[in-house]
């Protein structure tokens, strides 16, 4: 479909002409012969591009560029202008025109402003629609909540974002720290920077070092060339350090000094390279705790958590669950007439949410797969447990000849290594238990 043009002129013949020519061009194009009309027109239609001439009989060029960019500041606008007027276009350039073309012009110097205003146009929307996909996957659009302590996390965290103060994100697994991590990076001023993620916990302690860092050539077996670390790549960007409570003391040591010095130290090498980015953390540990053990270093705490946020658990935030489960049946493309009915909704009220938001999102899924037809109800929802039940009533019951516990403690771990990913850190505080104590475990069940 040809790009519809908005032509405002009080010119009656290079109105004429100008239109005559656009249109040979290609485009698509209505006449105004005055500031008013234009507007007028401009409210019936969407518009591609306007071209209006800086001096109208009734109005000002630069009155009718401020009316179309407060109701569409997308669309650019192209001034035309007579030599004696050039001050004036130039203020219009400053309040938001695209360009502006000297009285008298050629064709071709209208059709190629016309074409780059357009190409403007056409990129800064799908950049738009691409910031919005990147939220919609990244889940930033179910950080919206109607729970009082959430929103008012969130308030902070917007304000924060804004900064360049290092930030550390607490709270329990799955209660989406990466997503309001994402979301301070896109409303930062390094949002058109790079965003790194990093999970600490998933990189052997021995490797981290140099994933973070970065090596030179010959540092240790297998360093065939010098490699960039995370903290270089993310230059300009966010650098986002998940499970940074996994981090082993001496390397906490050395991040400490990479964020008071601003510079890094690949692995092997003995200069330093200065960094320009904003840290970001996160952990499901209670970090007083570990600090309390000497598991964790006070002073890294303090330059990590400038601005602490603690996002609460999906059972401190049930009112949200209604709005979350509408949020990933659009994430996943469910039917629009797939629901949850009310009884299903109360029964996930009830539930404890050991896996809180990512529980749920994987709930929702699995629900619009198994559903028997439209309405999901409780029976389609497949818990662990009744909503509500009281004590431990998920464990089994105990049959008259008994049965052995080693068994269930077996299926116990299997379970939480399943739930984890394989993550033996958050399995262990799945079970209550010290990580070496789960190893042990695993050693003797024969589960590595």
């Amino acid at each position: 479909m040809p790009d519809l043009i908005l032509l405002i002129d009080d010119d009656d013949s290079l109105r004429r002409v100008t239109g005559h020519n656009l249109e040979r061009a290609g485009f698509t194009v209505r006449l105004a012969a005055s500031g008013r009309q234009g507007l007028e027109l401009f409210k019936a239609e969407s518009f591609d591009l306007v071209i209006t001439d800086v001096k109208l009989g009734d109005l000002d060029g630069l009155t009718v560029l401020a009316a179309i960019k407060e109701r569409a500041p997308e669309t650019p606008v192209i001034v035309i202008t007579a030599f004696g007027s050039i001050d004036l276009a130039v203020r219009a350039m400053q309040e938001g025109a695209f360009t502006f073309i000297t009285k008298p012009f050629d064709r071709e110097t209208l059709r190629l402003a016309c074409r780059k205003a357009l190409e403007m146009r056409n990129l800064k929307l799908r950049n738009r629609d691409l910031a919005a996909e990147v939220d919609r996957l990244s889940g930033a659009e179910g950080m919206e909540t109607a729970n009082p302590a959430m929103a008012e996390l969130l308030e902070v965290a917007l304000r924060a974002a804004d900064s360049e103060a290092s930030v550390l994100i607490t709270g329990e697994s799955g209660t989406g720290k990466e997503v309001l991590a994402r979301l301070l990076h896109r409303h930062s001023p390094r949002r058109e920077g790079p965003m790194v993620a990093v999970n600490c916990a998933a990189i052997p302690p021995t490797l981290l070092e140099s994933e973070l860092f970065g090596h030179v050539r010959g540092a240790f077996t297998g360093a065939v060339a010098n490699r960039r670390g995370r903290f270089q790549t993310a230059a300009g960007g966010t650098i986002f350090l998940d499970e940074i409570g996994e981090l082993q003391p001496e390397l906490q040591a050395k991040l400490l000094r990479v964020i008071q010095e601003r510079e890094v130290e690949p692995v092997g090498s003995d200069r330093r390279e200065k960094i320009d980015v904003r840290l970001i953390a996160a952990t499901n540990r209670d970090i007083q705790a570990e600090i309390a053990t000497g598991r964790f270093r006070e002073d890294l705490f303090y330059r990590l958590g400038v601005i602490l946020l603690e996002i609460p658990s999906l059972r401190q935030r049930r009112e949200d669950i209604p709005a979350l489960i509408a949020h990933f049946l659009k994430r996943i493309g469910a039917p629009p007439e797939v629901r949850f009915n009310p009884e299903a909704l109360a029964r996930l009220a009830d539930y404890p949410w050991p896996g809180n938001i990512r529980e749920l999102g994987n709930l929702v899924e699995r629900s619009v797969i198994l559903r028997r037809g439209a309405e999901i109800g409780p029976a389609d929802l497949q818990l662990p447990a009744p909503a509500g039940a009281a004590g431990n009533s998920w464990l089994p019951e105990l049959p008259p000849d008994g049965l052995s516990l080693e068994e269930v403690e077996k299926e116990l771990i299997q379970k939480a290594l399943a739930r984890s990913g394989g993550n033996r850190s958050q399995a262990a505080r799945l079970l209550r238990l010290p990580r070496h104590v789960l190893i042990y475990r695993l050693e003797k069940f024969g589960l590595n």
